[in-house]
């Protein structure tokens, strides 16, 4: 099998990219309830027709999985939309249910799986290599609210969902870790890396909780699993696979911007992002990453 990159890209909350040679897969794209994601952070036409093919995911119709603006990408370049069942009708593409299968060519295969909430997960074979996007796969539990019942019953959903995904090999797998669940939000998490065991996981899902995700990803690596927290919206990610089954992986950070506004999710109070030039933002955080090299996995 011949070397491979897959580049992944974080927007926001669950909206990633990932882009392998000539193909761009495009999962859960949203600009925010505010258009929070800054213009210099959005997928442009530009970048649209720099690949021969796009692949628009929509896991379900939730506002912050679905952003109308994805629609108009059709008159950019080749672009297929893999949806769940149950999108309103504007929405046209291959629509999946749990447990459909798509095979959209030699270099790529799609499978969904369920989801405790609306919508599917996808699984994903592109390149010889795998990756799963969660959706609202998850255990959701309210700990601080909800009954002992309530989490028994939620858990025992959970766990039965997860389980078909198990069986798959998963490289990288994009995940729900949110930190307004309150005690034991990464639970959920946990789980899906102790049973499915995927070689990278990235939290999704996470809102405005920067610090609780740079604090799970610290406490949650195990061996065979790398935690990647994508806190940024730009910031990328390649994950090189070498031809005798090995993997690197390396962080960019996103280019400065000189301020992002956001009002109403911060209760109507500016958040000014003063311009940095020359160092490394993230030189001196706890996260398990460096990002001025190579970062290679087990060590």
């Amino acid at each position: 099998m011949k070397e491979t990159t897959f580049t992944v890209t974080y927007y926001m909350h669950s909206g990633f990219s990932v882009a392998s040679g000539d193909i761009l897969l495009v999962f859960d794209y949203w600009r925010g309830e505010y258009q929070e994601l800054p213009p210099e952070r959005q997928i442009t036409e530009e970048y649209i027709r720099a690949f021969s093919k796009v692949y628009v995911f929509i896991s379900h119709e939730h506002p912050d999985h679905m952003d109308d603006i994805v629609l108009t990408w059709k008159d950019w370049g080749d672009v297929t939309y893999i949806i769940s069942d149950g999108l309103p009708l504007e929405y046209k593409g291959s629509r999946m249910t749990p447990g459909s299968q798509l095979t959209l060519s030699d270099r790529l295969l799609v499978r969904a799986y369920d989801s405790t909430d609306l919508g599917v997960s996808w699984y994903i074979e592109l390149d010889g290599h795998s990756l799963f996007h969660a959706g609202d796969l998850n255990f959701w539990h309210w700990r601080n609210e909800s009954t002992l019942k309530q989490i028994e019953r939620e858990e025992a959903e959970f766990v039965k969902k997860t389980a078909p995904i198990a069986e798959e090999k998963i490289d990288l797998a994009f995940f729900p870790m949110d930190p307004r669940q309150g005690d034991m939000s990464d639970a959920g998490a946990n789980y899906f890396i102790m049973t499915v065991k995927p070689r990278i996981l990235v939290p999704m899902h996470f809102w405005t909780y920067i610090d609780a995700v740079k604090d799970f990803a610290h406490k949650s690596r195990v061996p065979g699993t790398e935690i990647i927290p994508m806190i940024q919206s730009g910031e990328e990610l390649d994950v090189i696979f070498s031809e005798n089954g090995g993997m690197e992986i390396v962080t960019y950070a996103p280019a400065p911007i000189m301020q992002l506004e956001y009002d109403e999710p911060l209760g109507n109070k500016n958040v000014m992002l003063e311009e940095y030039a020359g160092e490394n933002p993230f030189a001196e955080s706890d996260m398990p990453i460096n990002f001025d090299e190579p970062y290679e996995p087990g060590k």
